[in-house]
């Protein structure tokens, strides 16, 4: 396990999209061998997607031989209407870049049978060859998808009920009207995201410091699904400084030393041997075997 703590949302989003992208590149992705990649919603991977939107348009990175697969939608929501997750995936990110729409998985809420469309999502993950690096934020519990406090931490694709204080919370985006909130989803499972053979969590902001803490300083426990990433053998939690603040000075020390030593190997282009850094490929691409 890692935890990067940069100075501000914008480092850390900055950061994110760095390590994306040299994944995508070290792979080497073709039309016989897809990166596949897991992918979050809400308001934490917005500046995450700006960047990576950027590499694009700059023609440092390309998502042709990417397949992606979101991590929840509502159950019910129009998949036009704005709020839903197909929206906010089109409208932030896949519009904007080249990959092909055949390629994006985001589970349907408006499927005739629910259940058949969480086994079927679950297949074609298998059938794309595993996720590579599933990339995921969390709320203030500590929940990642929709797996929220009690859920099962070797839970899988599957309908869940959303709790009062997640209706709550996300009133806001639905003009703060409770009865528009959809009460239900489609979400991956704790067991789901712990298959892929990496995972990025994004935390930033000083209230989900708490959860952090949880997450990464006491043992795992289902009713903080987060903290199950102690227990995999490729976790890269990143968060800002605010999200620090409930974290042991001593825990801050330590892996922001860590933190710097990541840095300059994550800004060495896995494409660009420089005459600096005097890298080669096969030093290049073993940096994944660093667990960074």
């Amino acid at each position: 396990m890692r935890l990067v703590i940069l100075d501000d949302y914008d480092l850390a989003s900055e950061w994110a999209a760095k390590y994306i992208r040299n994944r995508i590149i070290q792979f080497k992705p073709s039309a016989d061998r897809y990166f596949t990649l897991g992918l979050p919603t809400g308001s934490t991977p917005l500046g995450c997607y700006k960047k990576l939107t950027e590499y694009h348009k700059n023609g440092d990175l390309s998502f042709k031989y990417v397949k992606t697969f979101n991590m929840d939608e509502y159950v019910g929501l129009p998949r036009d209407h704005p709020e839903s997750y197909h929206s906010y995936m089109w409208n932030n990110f896949f519009k904007h870049i080249d990959i092909e729409p055949q390629n994006t998985h985001i589970l349907d809420g408006n499927a005739r049978d629910l259940r058949v469309e969480c086994d079927a999502f679950e297949q074609k993950i298998t059938a794309a060859g595993g996720i590579e690096l599933f990339v995921g934020g969390i709320g203030p519990d500590g929940h990642i998808a929709f797996n929220e406090p009690g859920s099962s931490l070797v839970s899988r694709t599957r309908v869940k009920t959303l709790a009062k204080d997640t209706i709550v919370a996300n009133a806001r985006f639905f003009g703060n009207d409770l009865s528009k909130v959809p009460t239900m989803t489609l979400t991956v499972g704790v067991g789901t995201v712990m298959d892929a053979r990496e995972v990025m969590i994004l935390i930033t902001g000083a209230h989900k410091a708490f959860a952090l803490y949880k997450a990464i300083e006491e043992g795992v426990n289902h009713m903080w699904t987060v903290s199950a990433f102690q227990q995999h053998p490729r976790t890269i939690f990143i968060c800002d400084e605010d999200a620090t603040l409930e974290l042991r000075v001593k825990t801050v020390k330590y892996f922001k030393d860590v933190t710097d030593t990541l840095t300059v190997l994550l800004s060495c282009r896995p494409d660009a041997r420089s005459q600096s850094t005097g890298r080669s490929d096969a030093q290049h691409e073993g940096l994944q075997g660093l667990n960074i």
